[in-house]
């Protein structure tokens, strides 16, 4: 069995790496076969000892100062890991490919990226949801539409961006997002 060294954060950075490189909220396709163990108390520090084994040896790194990390972290390095744990040997290539990709981008794009994420999160279910689906839809045209649609969107000026949008919300019958 090869042994796997990461660095602190590793798996929650490997995790956000994933969702981030598509821009949108991708649905985590493996399952965990055990809750992880702060499902029930929010805001609550994650005892070493209540992880896994596997989840012990994954994130050996940080054992040495498990106990000093905030709770929030701590949580988000077991349900990390917990994920981790849960997927394929394809899942896990692929996020260490995306991961490396992540790494190799600027500073300025991390940071844009990170924030298209919050106002991601931000939004109600329902619109989560139609972007996801709008995602897949554009996924799924062929190479050239998507290369297309996307010079058409990079070569607009931000007011006939805003109008692509408008148009495309009023034949779905959408409303337009109210103003902060």
């Amino acid at each position: 069995m090869r042994k796997m060294c990461t660095k602190p954060g590793l798996v929650g950075a490997l995790l956000l790496t994933g969702l981030l490189s598509g821009g949108v909220c991708l649905p985590v396709c493996a399952q965990s076969v055990n809750p992880p163990p702060t499902a029930a108390t929010p805001g609550a520090a994650v005892p070493w000892s209540s992880l896994s084994p596997d989840q012990q040896h994954l994130l050996s790194r940080v054992s040495g100062q498990w106990d000093q990390l905030p709770p929030q972290r701590q949580q988000s390095l077991a349900s990390g890991s917990q994920r981790w744990l849960g997927m394929s040997t394809e899942q896990r290539q692929q996020a260490r490919q995306r991961f490396n990709q992540w790494q190799q981008l600027p500073q300025q794009r991390r940071d844009q990226l990170r924030k298209r994420w919050e106002e991601f999160r931000s939004l109600p279910p329902a619109r989560q949801q139609a972007d996801r689906e709008n995602f897949r839809k554009f996924q799924q045209l062929p190479q050239e539409r998507r290369q297309q649609l996307r010079q058409r969107w990079q070569k607009a000026s931000p007011t006939q961006r805003q109008d692509m949008i408008d148009q495309t919300r009023a034949r779905r019958g959408e409303r337009a997002p109210k103003l902060r």
